[in-house]
């Protein structure tokens, strides 16, 4: 235990630059913040020390061509998976949003940080297929809304019927296909539709109501599903969405009456 933590301090001592937290759950799924729901195309937090001089967010002046950038400005920070540049959306001192890339496969991938340069020690972790996870407005509820944009809540709930859009990561591959840190312009649908099942209080939803789920326009790395309501669910179910054997974490309620 000694040993361990003398590691430990010596690994997060300034003199060695960006440190990712140890062990490697300081690398998780952004939507979840679990390190077990990671795959290609996700977007993931990183937290550690030293990752950053400063604070700063991705912004319209930051793309070029239609790409996500690999470094933000006077940042100096870089973000490296399996020897690939990883497109980044937010750098801190002590958190880091990045993009795996997509044309990574599965498996166990090592991801290190650097800043100005200097080389921070490797993280490794497993890369999933596919890792399907909502996005959340608060620790129990997903995150909804209606086609003019209104947040779906408890003051307003989705009633049968009713269009909404969720929104998600980790859906992997899409048709046609985006380049990995693209920024899509329009609406590609995944490509494992047939596998893809939204599920309320368990049961799966009628495929004919999901209306789409691909890529959501404008945002790099992030899905979208369009849901028809359907009838006949309890109040305030709790929503999943699947694909393949992979299913997003249990216990996130959308905001819906029947």
């Amino acid at each position: 235990m000694l040993v361990a933590a003398t590691l430990l301090a010596s690994l997060m001592s300034a003199a060695d630059g960006p440190v990712i937290s140890y062990p490697a759950n300081g690398i998780v799924n952004s939507a979840d913040n679990l390190a077990t729901d990671l795959a290609p195309n996700v977007i993931a937090s990183l937290y550690g020390v030293n990752l950053s001089y400063s604070t700063l967010g991705v912004s319209a002046s930051d793309i070029h061509g239609g790409m996500l950038p690999t470094v933000l400005p006077s940042t100096g920070v870089q973000v490296i998976v399996n020897g690939l540049l990883a497109p980044i959306f937010y750098v801190s001192p002590k958190q880091i949003n990045f993009l795996i890339p997509s044309n990574l496969l599965p498996g166990p991938v090592y991801v290190q940080t650097t800043l100005d340069g200097r080389q921070g020690p490797k993280a490794q972790v497993i890369l999933e297929e596919s890792a399907p996870t909502l996005y959340l407005l608060d620790q129990q509820t997903a995150v909804s809304i209606r086609a003019d944009g209104s947040v779906v809540n408890d003051s307003a709930p989705a009633r049968p019927g009713d269009w909404i859009e969720l929104f998600a990561t980790g859906l992997g591959d899409v048709i046609p296909p985006i380049a990995s840190g693209e920024i899509p312009t329009a609406a590609a649908r995944i490509v494992a539709m047939q596998e893809f099942q939204v599920l309320l209080d368990g049961a799966p939803v009628d495929a004919k109501q999901i209306g789409y789920a691909g890529v959501a326009p404008g945002f790099g790395g992030l899905y979208q599903i369009n849901l028809k309501m359907p009838a006949g669910f309890a109040p305030n179910p709790e929503i999943q969405i699947a694909l393949g054997k992979r299913i997003s974490p249990g216990g996130i309620h959308l905001p819906a009456q029947p």
